[in-house]
């Protein structure tokens, strides 16, 4: 038993020795855009729902703004562009249309992920 259990140790200590290969590439331009877009889309609703008004108005549904922004954070880049669109649709201004506009489709991706749970299921 002692034979089998040391070499059973010998082999594990020199598997250990065995460096790990890694590769590495060039990142392509599609790849840096992709990543830029994505920060810079995070950003952009990062700074939305940083807006006082739209705060009071997540706080108003019961959603707490710094989970809100999490749950932006961890959208996927589709979701992502899906909802930075809908930003871009918006009046410049930021009337109160487009803040409650802005807060509809922030908790309806919420909802959907199952953050909050606004429409009760019966």
């Amino acid at each position: 038993m002692r034979q089998a259990i040391a070499s059973l140790m010998i082999a594990s200590l020199l598997a250990m020795g065995v460096p790990a290969s890694a590769a590495a590439s060039m990142v392509g331009a599609g790849e840096y855009l992709e990543v830029t877009e994505y920060s810079s889309q995070v950003a952009r609703i990062d700074a939305v729902l940083a807006r006082a008004e739209v705060r009071e108005q997540l706080v108003r549904f019961g959603v707490d703004p710094d989970m809100a922004r999490e749950r932006a954070a961890a959208l996927t880049s589709a979701e992502l562009a899906l909802l930075a669109d809908r930003l871009e649709e918006q009046p410049a201004g930021g009337d109160a249309l487009a803040v409650i506009g802005i807060v509809f489709i922030v908790l309806i991706i919420l909802e959907l992920t199952g953050v909050i749970d606004i429409f009760k299921r019966a």
